[in-house]
């Protein structure tokens, strides 16, 4: 392996690479409550070179969903890793119904919110477990951003039994509710928080709690779903099949464009995020080491080539106290 760059995941005291790999964009095509929540262009065997490319070049934090893919980005960390599970770590999560012979995924109930997930989530981690071809999780995270907190309560205690059991190491929840998160997370095996954070997004009040309690903050979004990467232009598309279509819960998307307001943003920083080297991708990466020691993220990706950039950020390391504050007097926070 050619990076010794670790982290910590929080009070698991579980040790792995300061960048690990958002296997969304792996899981290819699929639906979520009828509408495209996959990406286009994906090719199967390329997306399995890739996961062991990135595990040559010292990646060892793998992060997964039962819904990516319904279950096909699970099968395809399995296959992979299968013969040297105790070299990496996994992280993979729960909450929804996934039927994977339609690539579907939808909610147990009508509301999110209303979701019973605690009577499902045995079911639901011995899928994972089959799919992944392990006998434990390292991380298991629920999954359902806006979860009523009585019913995220009793998928903990479910959580807490699953960790003595031994099939789960470590649980948290993927939310950015930092009031829900305060109660949640106050729990012996609970490890972890997973936010949206990037250079130009993110709840620090939720990154401050992280911090406070000794967490992981692992960080999905990293890259602004690709737009960080400076790849994207003013009228960019992306394909009906595309998630980015669909994406406008995200700042940095509308109406299947990225927005002005971000790509401005980014223009703005490109200097200092590619000093010494660097490339955008790396150096919004390097951003999100600097700005807290508890932080992990978790770029996504689908080709060799992906895999190779991000891994060297972990070489170029985070940012200076100093272009953090160029940085922020830049954007003017």
């Amino acid at each position: 392996m050619e990076n010794s760059f670790t982290r910590t995941l929080g009070t698991s005291g579980i040790t792995v690479s300061a960048l690990g790999m958002g296997c969304w964009a792996v899981g290819g095509p699929w639906l979520f409550n009828g509408v495209p929540a996959g990406w286009e262009g994906v090719d199967d065997a390329e997306s399995e070179r890739a996961i062991r490319r990135a595990f040559d070049l010292g990646a060892t934090y793998f992060d997964t969903a039962a819904n990516y893919g319904a279950g096909f980005s699970e099968r395809l960390l399995g296959k992979v890793f299968k013969d040297r599970r105790d070299k990496v770590v996994i992280s993979t999560k729960f909450g929804y119904q996934v039927d994977e012979a339609n690539s579907s995924v939808v909610h147990y109930d009508e509301r999110e919110e209303d979701s019973d997930v605690a009577s499902r989530l045995r079911v639901d981690v011995e899928a994972s477990l089959r799919r992944l071809q392990t006998d434990y999780i390292d991380l298991y995270f629920l999954h359902v951003w806006g979860m009523k907190l009585d019913r995220a309560l009793a998928a903990r205690e479910i959580l807490e039994d699953l960790v003595k059991q031994g099939k789960v190491r470590a649980y948290g929840w993927s939310t950015d509710l930092l009031d829900e998160q305060k109660v949640f997370t106050d729990a012996p095996h609970c490890a972890a928080v997973q936010q949206q954070l990037s250079v130009l997004d993110g709840n620090l009040d939720l990154l401050k709690m992280c911090e406070e309690r000794g967490l992981a903050s692992v960080n999905r979004g990293p890259l602004g779903m690709g737009l960080l990467t400076g790849k994207f232009k003013p009228g960019t598309t992306f394909a009906e099949s595309d998630v980015r279509h669909h994406a406008q819960w995200h700042p940095g998307f509308k109406d299947g464009s990225p927005t002005p307001e971000w790509l401005n943003k980014l223009a703005s920083i490109r200097e200092v995020l590619t000093s010494g080297g660097r490339t955008l991708g790396q150096g919004a990466l390097a951003w999100i080491w600097a700005k807290s020691p508890v932080t992990i993220p978790i770029p996504g990706f689908k080709t060799v080539a992906q895999v190779e950039e991000n891994c060297k950020a972990m070489q170029f390391g985070p940012l200076s106290p100093d272009q953090m504050i160029e940085i922020d007097t830049i954007l003017r926070r």
